[in-house]
């Protein structure tokens, strides 16, 4: 039996399992066991995780990536080609793009980098078409675009998202407040600082059982926790990524009425959606707003001594990583250890005339600084 038949009959077996408490404990034991063996499909005997081959494996440039996700023949190679100036074949035909072709788009001063990836189909993340090669790239994305076609976008945006969730991509989440500390004796200790809702402890039980872990101390402080949430805890390789649903309307073909002002208003209140056409450039500028928040990139200008800043070219950094060191980092690595202090004028700044500050000090967007040298 092949892993997706294994993975078939498990996801069977859990559709028609009802949950309650005499079930807990085996309903626990399959959802690790359907984890492992989606891990098997993420990381294949062989090794390198499916992320590779001709034209997958690309350079990155810029600050961030953006990968556009979607299936085939939704407008990702138009809104490519409009926002980048990088040619990425555009068609009616299913399939145009076969490789990840990459691109680059500036906002706000800072580079980005685009990635227009393969369409995929349902079944990617059992290994279908290049489906596992795509969703590999996408991992290591820092934002998505998921394209879907405006007249049917909630079909589609649910099979995308079961596609990702199944290959460890979650989206738009965090990571669980959930912690598994294994230990030498004692069994399972469980402990929870909110009520368990949507887990019991014997499906902890089941899952840590599963994964042979005997010993261990497992804390809940995630309202509303599942098995799911453990289960990733415990696998260790789930990803985190902000996306955004692009749902494009392509005027080419079709009609400018067919859609109505009310469905486009019920289109905005799908969470984290953005409606445009790629063809007409008609709200991409809202995207491309949308983009730069989600990113959370921080842009640091400098100050040479006795001159104003240079607000031209900004040195741009990522949330949680934007120390004054960070900042010397990025401009040359030597810079931080010949740093007597540096002085920061913007919003991390306690004093609008300025403030003095060591390598520890967290920079906000759009702060200014000057380096004092020893």
């Amino acid at each position: 039996m092949t892993t997706v038949q294994k993975i078939k009959e498990i996801e069977d077996e859990m559709a028609k399992t009802q949950k309650n408490k005499a079930t807990s404990y085996h309903l626990g034991q399959l959802k690790a066991k359907l984890a492992k063996l989606r891990r098997e499909l993420i990381t294949p005997q062989g090794g390198g995780g499916g992320g590779g081959g001709i034209g997958f494996d690309v350079a990155r440039t810029g600050i961030a990536s953006v990968g556009f996700v979607g299936f085939p023949s939704v407008g990702k190679s138009t809104l490519m080609s409009k926002l980048t100036g990088t040619h990425s074949e555009v068609s009616a035909i299913d399939f145009t793009t076969l490789t990840t072709v990459p691109g680059t788009v500036k906002v706000h001063g800072a580079p980005i980098q685009i990635l227009d990836l393969p369409g995929i189909i349902e079944g990617a993340n059992d290994g279908r078409g290049r489906g596992r090669q795509v969703i590999a790239v996408a991992r290591t994305c820092n934002l998505i675009f998921i394209v879907l076609d405006v007249l049917k976008p909630l079909g589609d945006k649910k099979s995308i998202e079961g596609e990702l969730e199944g290959f460890g991509i979650r989206l738009n989440k965090k990571p669980p407040a959930v912690i598994v500390r294994k230990k030498d004796k004692g069994g399972i200790a469980i402990t929870n600082t909110v009520p368990l809702t949507n887990i019991d402890h014997d499906e902890i039980k089941a899952i840590c059982s599963e994964y042979k872990i005997n010993n261990a101390d497992v804390a809940i402080r995630q309202p509303n926790a599942t098995a799911d949430d453990v289960v990733d805890v415990i696998e260790g390789n789930r990803v985190y990524i902000p996306a955004i649903y692009v749902l494009n309307k392509d005027i080419s073909h079709v009609q400018i009425d067919a859609i109505s002002i009310e469905e486009i208003d019920l289109l905005y209140k799908i969470p984290n959606s953005v409606p445009i056409s790629s063809s007409v450039w008609l709200n991409v500028d809202e995207l491309i707003e949308k983009m730069w928040e989600a990113l959370d990139l921080v842009r640091v200008y400098t100050k040479p001594r006795g001159l104003p800043p240079d607000y031209s070219s900004p040195v741009v950094l990522r949330k949680g990583k934007s120390t004054v060191e960070d900042f010397c980092s990025s401009i040359h690595k030597e810079i931080a250890k010949q740093m007597k202090y540096a002085i920061v004028w913007g919003s991390s700044a306690k004093h609008s005339r300025g403030q003095k500050v060591g390598l520890d000090h967290i920079l906000e967007d759009e702060d200014v600084v000057h380096i004092a040298k020893k």
